[in-house]
């Protein structure tokens, strides 16, 4: 589809038509002169879209704007990458490929995350591309495999079977698409959880089965990828470490330790020829290997860095270890060709430097798959099996089995018994128990559940048996949005993260620059004998020493460690908030979030419980109580909000004592929602209005004293006055509480100790805001603003230069929340808040306010922390490596040692990283429900 200007009349399409048709590629057009599109079918591997639009723009009519076409999301997994430099090489191959709209690469996680048009690339192009630059890449999944199963088929005998299977699935109301591999007699079905589910799959392929061909299918679990890929690069390294040892530590033996023990060493002294002798011969044949078999990885890393025109570490060990294997080869063979020449060989700074190197490199895997630790556990939470049973129409159970609880299907009865865990999110329907969701949520208390109530899955059922009904399966659990969402988060780049980005990009570069001119400046010292003879080590020259020092300045700078200090920090922060029932949606978050200094909270649901209880009813006129209570039931049954609920129930229950209630429920007419303010509409032939003190005025709804008086009474009693006006005159009014959370008050008092200024906001008139704000302890207050008025507010506030974080639960909260420099969801509220807000806290605790900014502060902190250490070690380390401190003490870093340093730099940012798992909360506030129960009330 594309939006095309300028069409003025049908000749104009159809010139446009004649113009497209030519092009090779383009199977029919479809021009509309009056939506002034074109809608043009074609064969992506023949022409593009881009090239269509051009050829459009040539004939005299431009196309204003591509439109968002069908947007494809994929994740791969990424192999090999060691810096930001590796990272950044692998996004911009990514967006080179025509047909991407996006590219996010995350280092540590190891991933990408890739928006394509599906019309124009696919998978294996976009792998194709990670390869040429370098990487591996592996398809994680394709972002439409929210709902897939894995099924193995059996009875399978030809190419016939699979094509009945196949047509047989296909036809099911609910599949989207059906997958078949022949080699291995799977099939991977994506479907619809509303229409179909597993247990419906493979009953569908059973029934294909006809006469002497009976098919069964059953549930494969495929392996957990990135586990075992994890797994399989610390074994790489591990391995490559121990072969490296067992050809360096000999080469180390002849070097260094041999030839100091007479008279043992004596034989390594030995002429083979000429000048040459044993222990310089043992040196290059045990060092080789380890420079090209098991080094071969820098050369290829090298060669991948370079081709991109970029450089990372692999550049920088490759020049290294190179320098000191051909120098040393220069003095093998210059040792074997004359009688009078006299060397030092370096093979075992060749060997040393490749094992330290690779010994860093197992040690900094392993401390990164502790880095998602968290969330493995996470994923860990459901069970593998669940009961299920069968009802009949009086609710008796006809039959109980177990099954996998990837064979849940929506509606399905669970029974869970005490001690079990819930497999799947639903809803109580028969029994009573308490739910530990602490491993969610982070509630310690467990939760009393009764029919009618949600459960989560994963959580844990403490005492009683309870039938649950699966409402949410697959990817659509709780446990798995979780999951989601972090892994999102740890894969969304910090701002901060930019600074190692920026040096990424010339430190390499400024290395071999750095290194260079060391040699240069100890080699002309030397040759113009500007520093004493007595100065160089025994056995070298000036040319060897300044060779020395060059090498360790190439091998101990270290990118890695710059790379690494953001994403890992980020990974074990954001899975530790996870675990802790606080949810930040990645880096930038997190950065936001440290810098608040004022937070706005919504009044209903956020401060207050957010179940309001109407606590009394009063009549102005003459109407009945009956009428009263019918025509407000009959106004507030079609509203959401939690006041409107509350009004319904108790005018129902008021209503029950005049009287029985007319079985049918009058319906209402020209229904309104007034943001803000409350509802209108006509019961019967009566205009009726339920709502504030403002509706009745934009009404014209005459509110007179003793309605006044009411209202003032009922809201310095911290209440809110719901009035009901019949016909243009004040009918009653209800009085509504909303308790305020016990640890609102610690809550507010603690956000001061950290000097932050706190405010609220409502829609609630100014009587009952000011009265809640004083019993928490917050002194600024905005009342009676409707959504937009909260999101503008806060821009105020922005205004000032503050930064402003806000913490609600609802759907009216949404607007304030994206308006927000950090929106804090509590309660894991509405979807529409949840989608809005950079936290989600999934408790309805505030005190997760606290955690969520004392996290990210703790968090920034690490980060600093990091960077100060991978910048400060290299600052440090490059000049002492150069030989800063040499004519001071004679003090130097051996280009093995330099290359020790390097690796320990990298693993030393990654633990302290991981120090961040130690993580606790700075309040927890007591279950003041116990107190208030066991208080006398004042």
């Amino acid at each position: 589809m594309f939006k095309i200007g300028n069409i003025a009349c049908a000749s104009c399409a159809t010139s446009i038509e004649s113009v497209l048709l030519e092009l090779n590629g383009v199977e029919s057009v479809m021009v509309s002169v009056l939506q002034g599109q074109a809608a043009v079918k074609y064969i992506p591997e023949l022409i593009t879209a881009k090239a269509i639009k051009e050829a459009i723009e040539d004939a005299g009519f431009p196309v204003d704007e591509l439109p968002e076409q069908e947007i494809a999301v994929c994740r791969l997994r990424i192999k090999g990458m060691a810096c930001t430099s590796c990272s950044e090489s692998v996004e911009h191959a990514l967006s080179l490929v025509d047909g991407v709209k996006k590219a996010v690469v995350g280092l540590a996680l190891e991933e990408a995350k890739v928006h394509f048009d599906p019309s124009i690339t696919d998978f294996n192009h976009i792998v194709e591309a990670v390869e040429d630059a370098g990487f591996g890449a592996d398809v994680i999944n394709s972002g439409n495999d929210v709902n897939k199963v894995h099924l193995k088929l059996e009875g399978i005998s030809s190419e016939e079977d699979i094509n009945i299977i196949q047509s047989y699935l296909e036809s099911v109301e609910g599949v989207n698409d059906v997958e078949m591999d022949l080699a291995e007699n799977k099939v991977t079905v994506s479907y619809d959880p509303d229409l179909t589910g597993p247990r419906s799959l493979i009953c569908c392929i059973e029934k294909a089965g006809q006469g002497s061909n009976f098919y069964h299918a059953t549930l494969y679990c495929p392996p957990r990828q990135r586990e075992t890929e994890r797994q399989q690069e610390i074994w790489m390294y591990r391995n490559q470490f121990i072969w490296s040892c067992l050809f360096s530590i000999p080469v180390f033996i002849f070097a260094m330790v041999l030839p100091m023990l007479h008279p043992y060493g004596n034989w390594l002294d030995f002429k083979v020829q000429n000048m040459l002798t044993v222990g310089m011969l043992l040196r290059w044949i045990f060092c080789t290997p380890v420079q090209f078999i098991i080094g071969r990885r820098f050369y290829v890393g090298s060669y991948h860095a370079l081709r991109r025109r970029s450089a990372n570490m692999d550049v920088l060990v490759a020049l290294g270890t190179n320098a000191a294997y051909f120098y040393s080869v220069y003095i093998v063979i210059k040792a074997l060709t004359t009688d009078m020449f006299e060397g030092n060989d370096f093979f075992e700074t060749s060997a040393m430097l490749i094992s330290f190197i690779l010994l860093g490199k197992y040690l900094e895997v392993v401390a990164k798959g502790k880095t998602s630790d968290a969330l493995a556990k996470l994923t860990d939470l459901a069970p593998d099996t669940a009961h299920l049973i069968a009802l009949d129409d009086e609710d008796n159970v006809i039959s109980d089995m177990e099954i996998s609880t990837q064979l849940i299907q929506r509606n399905d009865i669970l029974k869970i018994v005490p001690g079990e865990k819930v497999p799947v999110d639903g809803i109580v329907v028969n029994g009573q128990s308490h739910v530990n969701e602490s491993m969610i949520t982070g509630e310690a208390r467990p939760i009393a559940k009764k029919p009618g109530d949600k459960v989560i899955g994963g959580t844990v059922n403490e005492n009683g048996c309870i039938l649950v009904k699966a409402t949410h399966v697959g990817s659509e659990t709780a446990l798995s949005q979780i999951v989601q969402l972090v892994e999102a988060a740890q894969l969304a780049r910090a701002p901060v993260q930019k600074l190692a980005d920026q040096i990424s990009r010339f430190f390499v570069p400024t290395v071999v620059v750095v290194a260079f001119i060391t040699w240069v400046a100890w080699f002309t010292l030397g040759e113009l004998s500007i520093y004493p003879k007595h100065w160089l080590p025994k056995g070298m020259d000036g040319f060897e020493l300044a060779l020395q020092f060059a090498i360790s300045v190439l091998v101990v700078a270290c990118p890695c460690a710059l790379g690494l200090a953001t994403p890992t920090a980020v990974m074990v922060a954001t899975g530790k908030g996870a675990s802790l029932g606080v949810l930040i949606k990645g880096g930038n978050a997190l950065e936001k979030a440290h810098k608040v200094k004022t937070i706005v909270f919504d009044k209903t649901g956020t401060l207050t419980v957010g179940k309001p209880v109407v606590v009394s009813a009063v009549l102005f006129s003459s109407f009945s109580m009956e009428e009263f209570c019918d025509m407000t039931t009959a106004a507030e049954a079609n509203s959401e909000h939690p006041i409107a609920k509350a009004v319904v129930e108790y005018a129902k229950r008021l209503r029950q004592k005049f009287g029985p209630q007319t079985e049918q429920m009058t319906d209402i007419k020209e229904f309104e929602v007034h943001p803000g303010a409350g509802v209108s509409g006509k019961v019967g032939e009566k205009l009726v209005l339920v709502g504030n003190k403002r509706l009745m005025q934009d009404s014209n709804v005459p509110v007179g004293p003793e309605v006044e008086n009411h209202i003032s009474e009922t809201e310095n009693l911290a209440r809110t006055c719901v009035l009901v006006a019949i016909d243009g005159k004040v009918a009653g009014a209800f009085a509504v509480t909303d308790p305020v959370k016990p640890e609102a008050g610690r809550v507010i008092s603690f956000l001061h100790s950290m000097d932050i200024s706190t405010i609220m906001m409502t829609g609630d008139n100014w009587a009952t805001a000011t009265a809640i704000a004083k019993e928490v302890g917050i002194k600024e207050v905005y009342a009676e603003k409707d959504p937009l008025g909260k999101a503008e507010k806060i821009k105020n506030l922005q205004m000032k230069g503050m930064t402003v974080a806000m913490v609600g639960d609802g759907i009216n909260d949404s607007p304030a929340l994206v308006a927000a420099d950090v929106g804090m969801a509590i309660g894991a509220g509405t979807d529409v808040a949840i989608e809005a807000a950079d936290i989600v806290l999934i408790k309805s605790n505030l005190e997760d306010v606290i955690t969520a900014l004392d996290l990210s502060r703790k968090t920034m902190s690490r980060i600093r922390l990091n960077y100060v250490w991978a910048l400060g070690y290299n600052v440090l380390a490059m000049p002492v490596a150069a030989g800063i401190l040499f004519p001071l003490d004679r003090i130097r870093i051996p280009p093995w040692l330099a290359g020790a340093c390097m690796a320990a730099s990298s693993v030393s940012v990654v633990c302290s990283s991981l120090l961040l798992q130690s993580y606790k909360k700075p309040l927890h506030v007591e279950d003041a429900r116990d107190v208030s129960h066991n208080s006398n009330p004042k």
